[in-house]
């Protein structure tokens, strides 16, 4: 089968498009035919050696990736929730490696949910890991209620476009940020406020928030807690800042959290029923074939994605 292989952890000249062994699946596991393929940081970092780098070191090959979308073609004996032909999406062996840069995915069949016959596979592949990530965050780590206020950072981006709809399905008063081009985007996702973060300074203007999701980390930390009320939440995403939200919030008598997403086969099921329902779109901003993986990782890593880039094998 065709992947993308890592040969080394570094820059994008180390990914290249090979053809490697198809995998084998265990008891547990089902062999998914990828018609599509989520692309997310945690790709990039991974790929520079850090992220879940130290897990994918001991593959041979490396494969990145662990989102994906397509159909079963092969079901393990004790599998009992699929059949081979089904169309399934999840995000698969996080923490670990999920190896979805490939024609061919093995994954368990707990970190996958039916694939929703009113999306696509590219925008059930997007959906995977930044939609279970707002939704282990918002709903398990920030335990947001209807009624409460949220200040999303970077709504229009991966991770922040599904934050601002699933916080709009429970309930919740929105407020989220981007530059003033993706306003329109930002509000027609159904947020309640938009704030241009270039033009002023988001905790001069933002009302007094229940909660916070900040997807940058540093300064903004320390900027978001001057917003949040006492006994509220700040999640917080980027590596490396777990003490920092944890200790910042807490001399506040603020609630800081940091974590890291879990492949889930509850909350893959609850995406499926959001996207089902139609409460959560996936907005794609760039779809590239095997053959353009460089310019997807440069644009991944550009940091200024609006939405989500898919993959096709």
């Amino acid at each position: 089968m065709r992947a993308i292989i890592l040969k080394s952890f570094g820059g994008t000249d180390q990914l290249e498009e090979k053809d490697v062994p198809m995998p084998s699946i265990k008891d547990n596991e089902v062999l998914i035919r990828a018609r599509a393929i989520g692309l997310n940081p945690v790709d990039v970092k991974t790929r520079k050696g850090k992220g879940q780098a130290a897990k994918l070191k001991l593959e041979n090959p490396m494969i990145l990736g662990w989102d994906v979308s397509g159909e079963i073609i092969e079901v393990g004996g004790a599998v009992k929730r699929f059949k081979k032909g089904d169309s399934v999406f999840g995000m698969i062996n996080l923490p670990g490696t999920g190896k979805t840069y490939a024609e061919y995915v093995a994954a368990p069949e707990e970190h996958i949910a039916l694939k929703p016959d009113n999306v696509s596979h590219e925008e059930a592949a997007a959906a995977s890991l930044a939609a279970m990530t707002a939704w282990q965050a918002l709903v398990d780590k920030a335990e947001l209620k209807a009624g409460q206020k949220i200040l999303v950072h970077a709504a229009a981006g991966g991770v922040g476009h599904y934050a601002v709809q699933i916080a709009i399905h429970i309930g919740a008063y929105v407020i989220g940020t981007s530059s003033a081009q993706n306003k329109e985007m930002v509000l027609s996702l159904g947020a309640n406020e938009h704030i241009d973060y270039k033009s002023v300074k988001f905790e001069e203007v933002s009302p007094m928030v229940d909660v916070v999701l900040d997807t940058i980390g540093g300064e903004n930390i320390t900027r978001s807690l001057k917003v949040l009320k006492p006994g509220g939440t700040i999640v917080a995403l980027p590596s490396g800042v777990s003490e920092t939200v944890t200790q910042d919030a807490a001399s506040q008598n603020k609630k800081g959290v940091f974590f890291l997403v879990q492949s889930n086969a509850s909350d893959m099921k609850q995406i499926a029923s959001l996207l089902n329902a139609g409460r959560l779109r996936s907005h794609l901003s760039g779809i590239f074939s095997f053959s353009n993986i460089k310019e997807a990782h440069d644009m991944l890593e550009s940091g200024k994605t609006v939405g989500k880039i898919v993959l096709m094998p």
